[in-house]
C-alpha cells in the first residue's frame, strides 16, 4: 500500500490560503498532530543555516508548527547538531548565535533553542541498528530522549548527497561530529592542475589536513582528512574530488543507515515536513545561497520519510528549470534536475537504500489539499 504525502501549493487569494495558514493546514491533514501527545517533549529538527546562508526554513514557517504542537498539550524545542567543519555552527554557542541572528529566537517562533549534541557535541548515545554498514550509530541524545519529533526539511541540491531533503536531515542532523565522521569516512584529493593555490581549502578545513605543497597547490592529507566536504563546497576551481563512483554509493548508505536509527528511536511519533521553496543547487551548510534551480512548488507532509523525499524529488524534476541558474539551459521540464546539476552523483540511492532498509517506501500516493 502507498505511502500517502499530503501537498499543499502556493497559490493563494484570500487570507485563509496564505501560506501561514497552509502549513497549519497540512499539519492537521497529514495527521501529524496525532503523532504528539500530552506533555511530549518535542523536538522540532531544522536547520538553522551557516552564517551567510539565508535559504533556511522561514523562521515565521516554524512558529506555525510550534503552535501546532503546543496546541496539543506538548513542550516543543527547536534543535539541530553542531556541524563536523568549521564555521558558524561547530560548537553549541555560535550555533546558537547564528540561529538567533538568524531569527529562530523565542520571541519569533515562540520555542527554546537546544543543541541535541552538547557544547562539544559529546552529548549523545549509541544506538542498535544491525544494517550492512552499522552494527550502531552514534545519535545526538536530546533528539533520541525527545518523546517525539516533527522533521523540517528544506529541500534542495547537495554537493555530496545528490539532494538534501528528510533522510539526509534525520542522518546528518540527528548525529554528533562522530557520528558525522562515520558517515563521511571519504578521502579527498587534489586535482593539481586545477589547483590555483588560493588556499581556501586550508582555511575551512577543521582538521588542518590542507596545505600547499612547494608548487603552490593544495595536498589534502588522506590520514588526517575527515571528509566532511567543506573543502569540495568552497573550492572555487572546483579542484577538491573524491572517488565518486567507489565513494558516493557507500557514504549514501552510511547516511541512510543513520537516518532509520532516528526514526527507529521514535517509531509512530516521528513526522515529517518538506519545505520545497528556495530550491537551491547547494546545502544551507553553504554560506551563501545560490540562486534557485526551480520556480517555487510547494509544502508537503507525511510520516514516511522515503515517500516525502521520493515525491519532492518528482515535483523537482517536473518544473521548468530557472535559466539564471546554475543548472544548465537544456534541463527542460521533466529531464533530472539533480543530475543535471552533478552527472557524477546519484542522490536516488538515499530513495532506494531506504526503502531496503525498511525506512519508508518509494511508492506514495500524492494527496492534493
Amino acid at each position: 500500500m502507498p505511502s500517502q504525502v499530503y501537498f499543499v501549493n502556493l497559490r493563494s487569494r484570500t487570507y485563509q490560503e496564505n501560506k501561514i495558514s497552509k502549513i497549519r493546514n497540512l499539519f492537521d491533514r497529514a495527521g501529524l498532530n496525532n503523532l504528539v501527545q500530552k506533555d511530549d517533549l518535542t523536538a522540532i529538527k531544522l536547520h538553522f543555516g551557516e552564517r551567510g546562508n539565508d535559504s533556511f526554513i522561514n523562521p515565521v514557517f516554524v512558529r506555525q508548527v510550534v503552535d501546532k504542537v503546543k496546541s496539543n498539550g506538548a513542550r516543543p524545542f527547536l534543535t539541530d547538531t553542531n556541524t563536523l567543519y568549521s564555521g558558524s555552527r561547530h560548537n553549541a554557542v555560535d550555533h546558537l548565535l547564528t540561529a538567533m541572528e538568524h531569527g529562530f529566537d523565542y520571541t519569533v517562533t515562540g520555542a527554546p533553542l537546544i543543541i541535541a549534541d552538547g557544547l562539544r557535541s559529546e552529548n549523545f548515545i549509541e544506538i542498535e541498528i544491525s544494517k550492512k554498514h552499522f552494527s550502531k550509530v552514534k545519535l545526538a541524545r536530546d533528539i533520541v530522549s525527545a518523546n517525539s519529533v516533527i522533521v523540517l526539511s528544506h529541500f534542495k541540491g547537495h554537493e555530496m548527497a545528490g539532494f538534501g531533503g528528510a533522510i539526509k536531515n534525520l542522518a546528518m542532523g540527528g548525529a554528533p561530529a562522530a557520528g558525522k565522521k562515520e558517515q563521511h569516512a571519504s578521502k579527498m584529493i587534489v586535482n593539481q592542475d586545477k589547483c590555483i593555490g588560493c588556499a581556501q581549502c586550508s582555511t575551512v578545513c577543521p582538521e588542518k589536513a590542507s596545505t600547499l605543497n612547494d608548487n603552490n597547490k593544495a595536498e589534502i592529507s588522506p590520514d588526517s582528512c575527515i571528509g566532511c566536504g567543506e573543502c569540495l563546497t568552497t573550492c572555487p576551481e572546483k579542484a577538491i574530488e573524491m572517488d565518486w563512483e567507489t565513494e558516493i554509493p557507500a557514504l549514501l548508505e552510511r547516511m541512510t543507515e543513520y537516518a532509520y536509527g532516528v526514526a527507529k528511536t521514535h517509531d509512530k511519533h516521528i513526522g515529517y515536513i518538506n519545505f520545497l521553496i528556495n530550491i537551491t543547487p547547494d546545502c544551507d551548510c553553504a554560506s551563501w545561497s545560490d540562486a534557485p534551480i526551480v520556480p517555487d512548488i510547494g509544502f508537503l507532509a507525511s510520516t514516511d520519510p522515503v515517500a516525502i523525499d521520493q515525491a519532492s524529488y518528482d515535483l523537482v524534476n517536473k518544473q521548468i528549470s530557472l535559466s539564471t541558474s546554475l543548472l544548465l539551459s537544456d534541463c527542460e521540464a521533466g529531464a533530472d534536475k539533480f543530475h543535471c546539476l552533478r552527472s557524477h552523483i546519484d542522490g536516488t540511492i538515499q530513495l532506494s537504500y531506504g526503502e531496503e532498509i525498511g525506512l519508508g517506501s518509494r511508492d506514495y500516493e500524492l494527496i492534493l489539499l
